[in-house]
């Protein structure tokens, strides 16, 4: 079996792949570099940058199978694999626990203004009351999804003492109460969050899910965190609240 790695993978997982066939790497492709050569390979493996379009998936004779080294599959082009008989897979769980710490620390971040500090300090000035902070105990944090990511954030926001509200219609409510997490819908999500933090995948549903509307009923302090997917916010209404100050921040670490 031939494979095309377009991104960077670990060396254990080429290990892994090698063991399958021969293993091509080119982290460089262009769109149609990648559609001249895909015909080539039986299988295409991507991360988050490739995009397996419509074009890619008609140009692969051979392929039988397309994995995301990852969680979403927003960047391949599903209903045309499965109209062409070729598989895709991802790894939902591969980095769970790393997405979750990450959204905690922006949370900190946040919370104590620690990107601002440091820049006013590396600037040569000392203005500690400009950044005083705000402790996370006993804030709200609400998650707008309660999956794998959603749940290891909720089980750490309880560490830190916070009350957590969550969103997701494809969690039970014993599950979400079982991590002691209080189920609600979206509008209370926005409305009583002192921290927002996204969880889910993009998709046609999830696309802007958080826009002017949701946005307008924020508390003026609260702050919104997106480690999930780019364009699951309005980003312009993200960016007129923060400069009106309707809400206090923001901690973006995808962009649509």
């Amino acid at each position: 079996m031939k494979i095309l790695v377009t991104e960077t993978l670990s060396k254990e997982g080429l290990e892994i792949l090698s063991q399958c066939g021969q293993v091509d790497i080119k982290t460089t492709l262009t769109p149609q570099e990648l559609i001249e050569m895909i015909g080539d390979y039986e299988a295409l493996v991507v991360r988050s940058q490739t995009k397996v379009t419509a074009d890619v998936i008609k140009a692969g004779k051979k392929l039988l199978a397309v994995g995301r080294a990852g969680v979403g599959v927003d960047n391949i082009d599903v209903d045309a694999a499965t109209t062409n008989a070729i598989v895709v897979v991802n790894a939902p769980t591969g980095n769970t626990v790393s997405a979750a710490e990450h959204a905690i620390g922006l949370m900190f971040a946040l919370a104590r203004n620690i990107p601002q500090a440091n820049a006013s300090l590396k600037s040569g000035k000392w203005r500690r009351n400009d950044f005083m902070g705000i402790e996370l105990r006993n804030k709200t944090l609400g998650l707008v999804g309660m999956g794998n990511v959603g749940s290891e954030v909720a089980r750490r926001a309880r560490g830190l003492q916070m009350q957590v509200i969550g969103f997701d219609p494809g969690v039970s409510p014993d599950y979400a109460r079982n991590l002691q997490i209080e189920p609600v819908n979206l509008e209370q999500i926005m409305r009583r969050s002192d921290f927002i933090s996204l969880h889910i995948p993009l998709n046609e549903s999830t696309r802007g899910i958080i826009g002017e509307k949701e946005i307008a009923v924020m508390k003026p302090n609260a702050c919104i965190i997106n480690a999930a997917r780019g364009g699951l916010i309005d980003e312009e209404a993200l960016v007129k609240a923060i400069h009106d100050k309707k809400i206090r921040g923001a901690a973006i670490d995808v962009f649509h």
